[in-house]
């Protein structure tokens, strides 16, 4: 009997955990291609820029591709920024998280970026 009891509590304590992951993305790919060189200091830093999105799976189904994912985040960022003139964003970063429970799996995707204002 204390075998069953022990057994029932670790498949009862298995059903409601859940695993993470999370992943930087390295690679320069994003929606803004354009060069900016910084070699000279004529520029300021006007603060920084985040953007979010969220896509959900049961079973494995629904949501979009991770591509799409990583879009969305970026997209957002860059209408968060209202960018004037002559400002831009730079050092993209993009990182992923993962949550993952039994059924159901949840990504999540931030954007985040360093508004700058070239002031020649």
């Amino acid at each position: 009997m204390k075998k069953f009891l022990v057994m029932c509590t670790a498949c009862i304590a298995l059903l409601f955990t859940s695993c993470g992951i999370s992943r930087q993305a390295t690679s320069n790919q994003n929606l803004a291609q354009t060069d900016v060189v910084l070699s000279k200091k004529n520029y300021k830093i006007i603060g920084t820029v985040t953007g979010e999105s969220n896509q959900n799976y049961w079973f494995g189904i629904g949501g979009l591709s991770k591509a799409s994912l990583g879009d969305a985040a970026v997209a957002e960022m860059y209408r968060n920024a209202n960018l004037t003139g002559s400002q831009a964003i730079i050092n993209t970063t993009v990182s992923y998280k993962n949550k993952m429970i039994l059924i159901y799996t949840g990504s999540k995707c931030q954007a985040q970026g360093t508004i700058i204002e070239f002031t020649e």
